[in-house]
């Protein structure tokens, strides 16, 4: 069963939000928070068919689009480029945030088990996770699927093209759109260096982590993920990569089906937060 509601977040933005829960109702249910990644929303491919799977098995999955992702009531659709471009960082901190106060607040409602509370990011959102997991004790397990490593991922030149203009533009392959990102956030980036240290932050985590990657990634290279659990505590932290396979497993959008390496990764997010 899935309930669709608005979380309203700090900054006073709705945030759609889709809450997964078990067909046979249960006490005490675990929690999962799924993270969708840069230019990417909760209802990408098969990311519906991943939180429905894993509510099958007894979990509360939940997804939602950040507040400036440039998605709002058509949920295919970025019609909101502008407050795409104004997207950061530290919003999409402040976003997850308020999305777990949420639940911290209501999980009752859900049969939820708050202590029990994983987050699930991909991509860029496997960056923002690691970062709340090293600075929220709330979270209890996380879990990664081709994270990034960095969120500054730009050359010099690059920095002052972008600072000169007030703005970059990058193109969606799939939509065709050009979509801005403002100086603002690479002034977040900057003011807010520390906290925005992903491999940093990893070195904080002292709860259980499992980092999967597709081998053959071309968006996020595998040595990323080398690179997150060579910074992490060996003794929690576990990496597979998983041979054949990339940015989003095999899966696209248009959702055309799944695939054994999806179901690999369902299977083993599953197995790893029971």
């Amino acid at each position: 069963m899935k309930k669709e509601i608005v979380i309203k977040s700090s900054h006073n933005d709705d945030m759609r939000t889709d809450i997964y829960i078990p067909s046979l109702p249960k006490e005490n249910l675990p929690l999962i928070i799924f993270l969708h990644g840069f230019k990417g929303f909760k209802d990408w491919g098969g990311f519906p068919y991943l939180l429905e799977k894993i509510s099958e098995k007894g979990f509360i999955s939940v997804a939602f689009n950040f507040s400036y992702n440039g998605i709002e009531d058509d949920l295919m659709s970025f019609t909101r480029l502008d407050k795409f471009a104004e997207n950061t960082f530290s919003r999409e901190l402040d976003d997850l945030n308020d999305v777990i106060n949420y639940f911290e607040k209501n999980s009752h409602e859900y049969n939820a088990d708050f202590s029990k509370l994983t987050l699930l990011g991909h991509s860029r959102g496997g960056g923002i996770a690691i970062l709340k997991a090293a600075e929220d004790s709330r979270v209890r397990r996380l879990i990664t699927l081709a994270a990034v490593s960095e969120f500054n991922r730009y050359s010099e030149e690059r920095k002052m093209e972008w600072k000169k203009r007030g703005y970059l533009e990058v193109l969606n392959t799939r939509t065709r759109q050009k979509m801005r990102m403002n100086y603002t956030l690479l002034e977040d980036l900057e003011k807010n260096s520390e906290r925005l240290n992903i491999l940093k932050s990893v070195s904080k985590i002292k709860i259980p982590f499992l980092i999967l990657q597709g081998k053959e990634d071309l968006a996020v290279d595998y040595s990323e993920a080398e690179a997150i659990y060579n910074a992490s505590d060996k003794t929690l932290t576990n990496l597979i990569m998983i041979e054949h396979t990339g940015h989003t497993f095999g899966i696209v959008h248009p959702f055309a089906g799944t695939n054994p390496y999806f179901e690999k990764i369902i299977d083993m997010i599953i197995n790893f937060s029971k």
